[in-house]
C-alpha cells in the first residue's frame, strides 16, 4: 500500500475517495438538523449530534481493527498525543464546524472548505522542518485557491456576500481542521492510523456528548429511521474518509497532498445543489478545471531542466 499511495495515481485516487465523502458531509449534515429539527442557535444539540457521530466513527473503526485482527488494546505513552489530537482535530473543529454550519449554507460552508489546504500547508512549514514552501507548491496553491474563489461568484461573489459568525466559526474549524491533520501526521509515525483515529474520535466524541448533554440532556432527540440511517452515513464518513486521509498523509509530504483538500468545496457545492437544491452555477465547472491544475502543480516538480511528477515521502517529526 505504501508504494502505491506515494505514487501520483494511487495518491490521486485515494484523495479523491476521502475528499467525495467529506464533501458528502455538509449536505447530510443539514439533512440532519432538518429531520431532527435542530434549529439555529440551539448549540447544546448540534454539539450532542457532533458528539454521537464520532463516538459512533470510533466504535467502528475498532470493529474494524478487531475484524482485520489488529490490536485494539491501549498502547502505554500513547494517551497524550491521542487526547492532544482528539481535543484539536475533533472537539475543537467540530464544535465550530456544526455551530457555524447552522448559520451558513451547504454550499458556502463547502467553498469555505477549501482554505483547508492553505492552513495546512502553512502550518506543515511550522510544525514540520522537512516542509519548504517552494514556489511551484505556492503557485498550484494559489491557482487551486482561485477555483475556490470561483465557486464563491455566482453567490454574488465574495465582496457581494456578507460574512457573518457563521463563515467565521467554518474558517476556524478549518484551521483546527489542517492543525489536527499536521498532528496526526507526526502520531502515524509511531502508531496505526487506524489506532489513532479510532481513539481519537472515541474521546473526542465522549467529550462532545458530555458538553452537549450538559446544556440539552442526553437524549434530546426523537429519531426517526432516516435520521437514524443519516447519523451512521455521517459516523461511516468519519472513520473511513479520516483512516484513509491519514494513511496517505503518512506517505506523503504535506505539501504535495494538501492541495487534494481544494476538491472538498467542489464535491460539496455540487452534492448540495442535488442535494439540498441549493444553486448551483457553470462557474463550478471553471472551479474544478482550476483546482486540478493546482493539485498538477503542486504534483510536479522541477530537477536538472526536466519536469517530473513529485513521488517521495519525508521523515516525519512533529514539533510544537
Amino acid at each position: 500500500m505504501k508504494g502505491w499511495l506515494s505514487t501520483p495515481l494511487g495518491r490521486t485516487l485515494a484523495a479523491m475517495a476521502a475528499t467525495l465523502l467529506w464533501g458528502s458531509a455538509f449536505p447530510v449534515i443539514k439533512l440532519s438538523y432538518k429531520q431532527l429539527h435542530i434549529v439555529s442557535g440551539d448549540i447544546g444539540s448540534q454539539i450532542l449530534f457532533a458528539g454521537y457521530r464520532f463516538f459512533l466513527a470510533g466504535m467502528l473503526i475498532l470493529l474494524f481493527m478487531l475484524l482485520i485482527r489488529q490490536n485494539i488494546s491501549f498502547r502505554k505513552g500513547s494517551g497524550r498525543a491521542l487526547f492532544q489530537i482528539a481535543i484539536v482535530q475533533t472537539v475543537l473543529q467540530y464544535t465550530f464546524f456544526y455551530v457555524g454550519l447552522s448559520e451558513s449554507t451547504g454550499v458556502y460552508g463547502s467553498i469555505l472548505a477549501g482554505t483547508i489546504s492553505l492552513f495546512q500547508l502553512l502550518l506543515a512549514r511550522w510544525m514540520l522542518k522537512e516542509e519548504r514552501i517552494t514556489w511551484l507548491k505556492a503557485l498550484g496553491l494559489c491557482v487551486g485557491f482561485a477555483g475556490v474563489a470561483v465557486i464563491g461568484i455566482p453567490q454574488g461573489g465574495y465582496l457581494a456576500h456578507t460574512v457573518g459568525i457563521g463563515e467565521l466559526l467554518l474558517l476556524l474549524a478549518n484551521f483546527f481542521n489542517a492543525g489536527g491533520n499536521i498532528m496526526s501526521k507526526g502520531a502515524a509515525a509511531k502508531l496505526p492510523v487506524t489506532y489513532i483515529n479510532g481513539y481519537q474520535m472515541l474521546a473526542g466524541g465522549g467529550i462532545l456528548i458530555l458538553v452537549g448533554t450538559i446544556r440539552g440532556g442526553l437524549f434530546p432527540f426523537a429519531f426517526t429511521y432516516e435520521s437514524f440511517f443519516l447519523l451512521l452515513y455521517l459516523a461511516f464518513v468519519s472513520a473511513s474518509a479520516f483512516m484513509l486521509w491519514n494513511v496517505i498523509m503518512k506517505y506523503n509530504p504535506v505539501g504535495v497532498v494538501s492541495v487534494y483538500l481544494f476538491l472538498i468545496p467542489v464535491f460539496g457545492v455540487i452534492l448540495s445543489a442535488i442535494v439540498l437544491q441549493e444553486t448551483l452555477h457553470l462557474t463550478a465547472l471553471l472551479a474544478l478545471l482550476l483546482i486540478v491544475a493546482g493539485i498538477t502543480i503542486v504534483n510536479t516538480k522541477w530537477q536538472k531542466g526536466k519536469r517530473i511528477l513529485s513521488n517521495h515521502t519525508v521523515k516525519v517529526r512533529s514539533e510544537g
